[in-house]
């Protein structure tokens, strides 16, 4: 059952979260330095250091998600809980980029400030699929 829709969905939110922060840049600094998520680990700002680990556990959550299909239930509930953890990326970026200090006025803000947004569309694309196949076995279990 991992041919299913909702394995292709949380494969790219997958890929999206783990795979795009070392190659998308989430923005450029004063200097025309481009920012990655991966390089905010560096940083001594708490709040900064928080985006690449959000980025890494909505990756590894979305993937351990995949192989839980015997497990529609656990698998739709993980994926409400990526969908918390990019709502919450998303608002600590959205925060990060309008208080930087000087960076609200001057900065660019590039592709990789987005990732959240479709990650949170294709979770939610997945969920949906998970539960048309919950409520699929469902009435297929009312008729026996």
């Amino acid at each position: 059952m991992i041919q299913r829709i909702q394995t292709i969905y949380l494969l790219l939110a997958s890929i999206l979260s783990g795979g795009l922060i070392f190659v998308v840049e989430l923005w450029e600094n004063l200097k025309s330095q481009e920012i990655f998520a991966f390089d905010l680990l560096t940083r001594e700002d708490i709040t900064l250091k928080v985006i690449p680990i959000l980025y890494i556990l909505s990756a590894i959550v979305s993937f351990w998600t995949i192989f839980l299909f015997k497990k529609r239930q656990l698998q739709f509930v993980l994926g409400r809980l990526v969908l918390l953890i990019n709502l919450i990326l998303l608002g600590i970026l959205i925060y990060v980029s309008q208080t930087l200090s000087g960076e609200a006025q001057v900065s660019v803000k590039d592709i990789g400030m987005f990732i959240p947004v479709v990650v949170i569309l294709l979770i939610v694309l997945a969920n949906k699929a998970i539960k048309k196949d919950e409520n699929l076995v469902k009435s297929a279990d009312r008729l026996r």
